[in-house]
């Protein structure tokens, strides 16, 4: 079953074993889905989202 938490740009980076700088890169270039805008200064992912990203789903 997939975890269904929501998580920060830096959980994300770190689960991808990439930068923060490179999630958002990764967003424009449509390789990691769009974050859920919490407010004006937060943003989180499904984290069922980026385990399909690293199982190699879209």
């Amino acid at each position: 079953m997939k975890e269904d938490r929501l998580v920060s740009v830096k959980e994300v980076a770190k689960a991808l074993g990439i930068g923060v700088s490179t999630v958002w890169l990764w967003v424009q270039q449509g390789r990691l889905p769009e974050p859920i805008k919490l407010g004006d200064r937060c943003t989180r992912w499904k984290m069922s989202a980026i385990q399909s990203v690293i199982e190699g789903g879209s």
